[in-house]
């Protein structure tokens, strides 16, 4: 079946780039779309969609983007507009997928608008800057970043490889039917390593229960995606018994999902499980990456890449204040569980982080700044017990029904 692939780029400096692109892509028997971003001066190639109503998307006329002559502007105004304009696109049926070539600018600009589209819409940007670290221009989309191993500067022996390959790489991707699948309510679960026991435990019963668990590694990432499905509605339940990410935002490791994790199911309604797990361990890289402040602390080598230092007491009563912050913002179901017997499976009596005093610590500080009205339960086992992770599932799937009652 024929689909339309939208090419996103600046067709003033990049004309012969993107012609020889959407001939690639042509020849596959698609349509392009062409989406001009350029601000210099007008396109080298036909433009479906002018930088004049990407600009105005954005806030701002390209005259008057042209008259001052800002690079900087000119990349934020032109990375809002097509943020803005992108989506609205995909929505009326324009394209079924996206494509970009670009230096640093153009790939700011074209990830924005990539950034903005759902999730499964297909992706591919090719860059100068892919392969050093792109998270900044990723986020959490499905981007698939392709080194354009020379500058995007012409069309020479090595870019027209580069460029046909990723052309054809779209078009594979925008050419697959996904297959259907038995497509059941969403939940979705936060793990680690330390962790694994109970949420496998526990997505065994919401899953004989009838429910499809997704499981987001708590690597920073993987908590600011499923904040972002959270937010977008696609989530009937979250069980968040991995909440270590805040041990990194507070205390500057490596695996920290910013000051709004947690906030997505509070502030959305949406019935919840939360517990501290793995908040007895704060991620860094190597052990001679962690920073020296930390020098005489307790560490434990996860593996040869990842070092965990224990949070101590003054720590551990911060993120019972901070997770108490958070909780208290919520408008639906909700149950904190707290095990009495650590956070992990170090963290268990005879465990190398086992720390009674600084567990305590947080459940003391989440006492007494947690809502009353939120129900709060004290488990006398560790959170990879079967008891445990028993107990989060019940919990979770009663919130569930209460929500929405039914059979």
């Amino acid at each position: 079946m024929t689909k339309t692939i939208a090419l996103l780029g600046a067709l003033d400096t990049k004309g012969a780039e993107y012609a020889f692109t959407k001939q690639c892509i042509e020849a596959r028997g698609h349509r392009v779309l062409m989406v001009d971003v350029g601000v210099l001066s007008a396109p080298e190639v036909p433009a479906d969609v002018s930088s004049e109503e990407v600009a105005r998307a954005g806030g701002v006329e390209l005259a008057t983007l042209r008259s001052r002559a800002d690079r900087g502007e000119a990349v934020a105004a032109m990375s809002r507009g097509a943020a803005a304009l992108m989506p609205d696109l995909f929505a009326r049926g324009r394209f079924d997928a996206v494509m970009a070539l670009g230096g640093g600018g153009g790939t700011s600009v074209a990830c924005a608008a990539m950034r903005a589209l759902p999730p499964g819409v297909p992706k591919v940007m090719v860059s100068t800057v892919a392969g050093s670290d792109v998270s900044g221009y990723v986020g959490v989309a499905d981007i698939t970043m392709v080194p354009s191993i020379v500058d995007v500067a012409g069309v020479n022996r090595v870019s027209r490889e580069v460029f046909a390959r990723a052309a054809g790489a779209v078009c594979g991707m925008v050419e697959t039917e996904v297959p259907p699948g038995d497509d059941k309510p969403l939940l979705a679960a936060s793990m680690f390593g330390n962790t694994t026991r109970c949420v496998e435990a526990a997505r065994a019963v919401l899953e004989a229960a009838g429910f499809e668990v997704l499981v987001f590694h708590a690597t920073g990432t993987g908590g600011r995606t499923m904040e972002q499905l959270i937010g977008a509605g696609r989530i009937a339940g979250v069980l968040d018994v991995t909440t270590t990410e805040w041990a990194d935002e507070l205390v500057g490791g490596v695996f920290a999902a910013g000051p709004d994790r947690l906030r997505a199911a509070a502030r959305g309604g949406v019935p919840a499980v939360v517990a501290p797990g793995c908040l007895d361990m704060v991620n860094f890289w190597a052990p001679d990456t962690v920073p020296p402040r930390f020098q005489g602390r307790r560490f434990y080598p996860h593996n040869p890449n990842i070092t965990l230092m224990r949070t101590d007491v003054d720590e551990c009563a911060a993120l019972g204040r901070a997770l108490a912050e958070r909780l208290n913002e919520s408008t639906g179901p909700l149950t904190v569980l707290l095990p009495r017997k650590g956070f992990s499976m170090i963290d268990a009596p005879g465990g190398p982080f086992w720390w009674p005093e600084a567990n305590e610590a947080l459940f003391t500080s989440l006492r007494e700044n947690l809502r009353r009205d939120i129900p709060r339960e004290e488990l006398d086992c560790n959170i990879n017990d079967e008891a445990f992770a028993r107990r989060a599932a019940e919990c979770l799937l009663d919130h569930i029904r209460t929500k929405r009652p039914g059979p």
